[in-house]
């Protein structure tokens, strides 16, 4: 048969096709760029202990009660107007870090604890009482991170594990076991003079004069050095850490057929 002669109608003549092979060659780079944007992606931050906490700016916030109570007291000398003026900075704080996005629950805990030494020195009729609960407080603690120690689970090392999620093994390794003793032992040491130099205050004749200030020399800047000193056990069990190997890539071949070869 002779090929049509003539002019050649280019809007009715079929497009191109593209073969399988063409077509999922041209698919492959797509592939691999989405599976680098993937690997490229950032993971999620674990939450640390401080942020827990609530920061640094939770940590000093929760002390601003406690310092406004011993102000009021030394210029009004009245234990309700003292009271008031604690239990309202403390709803002030809950309500500025709601306002800032910030975490609230270290603050909500902070002013159910203000309440309840509220509530004590409102029973008791004394400025001395509002100071009753930390300190037996201190004492708990204290108790608390010796015993750790004594039973080789130091709870430094246990919670800042246990809130980032990277279990307990660490304590295969006596140097990070040394140094997370050594964390939960300066904690001890500063609850410990918390209890014994405030309780000693609380029942002598200088406790409506010293106590509350006492009790402000005593609390952030005594965390602050059993703090650095948990930073540095932390940071000892990072560099004991072995460092686990990338994971090798996923070579890219071709997709089996189920046809074997002979």
């Amino acid at each position: 048969m002779d090929p049509p002669t003539g002019p050649v109608d280019l809007a009715r003549a079929d497009p191109p096709t593209e073969s399988f092979t063409s077509r999922g060659r041209a698919e492959e780079p797509a592939d691999e760029v989405d599976g680098d944007l993937e690997d490229e992606a950032p993971e999620p931050r674990t939450p640390t202990l401080l942020d827990q906490m609530g920061g640094v700016s939770g940590i000093i916030a929760s002390g601003v009660p406690v310092v406004v109570f011993v102000v009021a007291q030394a210029v009004f000398g009245n234990l309700v107007a003292s009271i008031a003026a604690a239990v309202g900075s403390a709803v002030a704080v809950a309500i500025w870090r709601f306002v800032r996005g910030d975490a609230v629950q270290p603050a909500l805990s902070g002013l159910l604890g203000v309440a309840v030494c509220a509530f004590v020195a409102w029973r008791t009729g004394e400025a001395k009482g509002f100071f009753l609960l930390g300190i037996w407080t201190s004492l708990a603690y204290g108790g608390v991170f010796l015993l750790s120690v004594v039973v080789r689970r130091p709870l430094v090392g246990v919670i800042w594990h246990l809130v980032n999620g990277e279990g307990q093994d660490w304590r295969r390794d006596p140097r990070v076991l040394r140094g997370y003793d050594i964390a939960s032992l300066a904690w001890v040491v500063v609850f410990g003079a918390r209890f014994v130099v405030q309780r000693w205050l609380y029942d002598s004749v200088y406790a409506d004069t010293w106590l509350g200030w006492v009790r402000i020399a005593m609390g952030v800047p005594l965390a602050a050095i059993a703090a650095a000193v948990t930073v540095w056990a932390i940071r000892r069990s990072r560099q004991a850490a072995p460092e686990e190997p990338d994971p090798a890539p996923r070579p890219r071949g071709k997709r089996s057929t189920g046809r074997s070869r002979a």
